[in-house]
């Protein structure tokens, strides 16, 4: 298992990231960042240079959509930003399987924590709002959840970012 594992979660644009990086960067002066995303559009395209804006060349950059513990990883640290890109990547990867993609997402959670290094991890709260009328994302939102809560379970310390605000939580 990884030496300590930090849960950020919080909505969409509550600041998860900036607090992130900044919590990663006073923890270890050239940590590892793993970005999960996947870039399809010029909107995520700018989203992913807005990101990259605010690091700098201490970080080793790392772009794993789908395995990150496959991760060769020499820094003390990694940030993984973040847990619901990743998932929403394996369950299309999985043909909209929620069940596949949580065993997927569990064994590959599994391999990156059992790595030798500090894990921070960021991912969306999405459940705080009603239930979605679409069937895929009613299963997301199920499937997000259930790894959230695996996730807080396996972590030493948990942070909530309410409009830029981080609260621990454990």
């Amino acid at each position: 298992m990884a030496n300590n594992i930090t849960l950020i979660t919080g909505g969409q644009r509550s600041g998860k990231s900036a607090f992130a990086e900044k919590l990663t960067l006073d923890r270890c002066a050239n940590p590892a960042y793993i970005a999960t995303a996947q870039i399809f559009d010029d909107e995520m395209r700018q989203r992913v240079a807005a990101h990259q804006a605010r690091r700098g060349p201490m970080w080793t950059n790392f772009e794993a959509p789908l395995a990150p513990g496959e991760l060769s990883i020499a820094n003390d640290t990694a940030l993984i930003d973040c847990l619901t890109m990743w998932t929403s990547n394996i369950l299309f990867a999985e043909n909209e399987d929620p069940q596949l993609a949580l065993r997927r997402f569990t064994a590959e959670w599994q391999k990156l924590i059992s790595l030798p290094v500090n894990i921070i991890a960021v991912t969306n709260e999405i459940g705080l709002g009603g239930v979605s009328a679409n069937a895929l994302q009613r299963k997301f939102t199920d499937l997000q959840g259930a790894i959230n809560q695996l996730v807080a379970a396996e972590s030493n310390e948990v942070y909530m970012l309410i409009s830029g605000i981080p609260l621990r939580i454990k």
